[in-house]
């Protein structure tokens, strides 16, 4: 399951990246720059390489993502609507967009993977 939300992850992403060169602020509320958007391009093409090298790797890359996010929402909170570092466009709907994306990367990246074989049904034993 984490290698598919990784997989969609990444191109939602790339996506958002390109679309930043094109549109600022993204749907009117998402404050970016240059830089912001050459991060969301890199965070996209890695999340679709670590999610095609299995589940195990895309939940790794998951963990990863959701500390990155957990650090980029303390600064955000930190700067407010201005450039994080001096460099990173963000603004309050940018650092409450990192707070949940952080949340749900460190949920796929720290939950514990199926057994192998287990196919989530109940046996019965018969």
């Amino acid at each position: 399951m984490t290698k598919t939300i990784m997989y969609v992850a990444g191109v939602v992403f790339i996506v958002l990246g390109l679309l930043g060169f094109i549109n600022d602020p993204i749907l009117g509320i998402f404050d970016v720059n240059a830089l912001h958007n050459i991060i969301n391009l890199a965070a996209g093409v890695l999340a679709l390489i670590f999610a095609s090298k299995g589940e195990s790797q895309a939940r790794t890359f998951a963990l990863v993502l959701g500390v990155i996010f957990a650090l980029l929402t303390i600064l955000g909170f930190m700067t407010g609507n201005g450039n994080m570092l001096g460099l990173i466009a963000n603004n309050m709907a940018d650092t409450v967009l990192h707070l949940v994306l952080a949340v749900i990367f460190l949920f796929l990246g720290l939950k514990k993977s199926a057994p192998s074989g287990y196919s989530g049904g109940m046996s019965t034993g018969m």
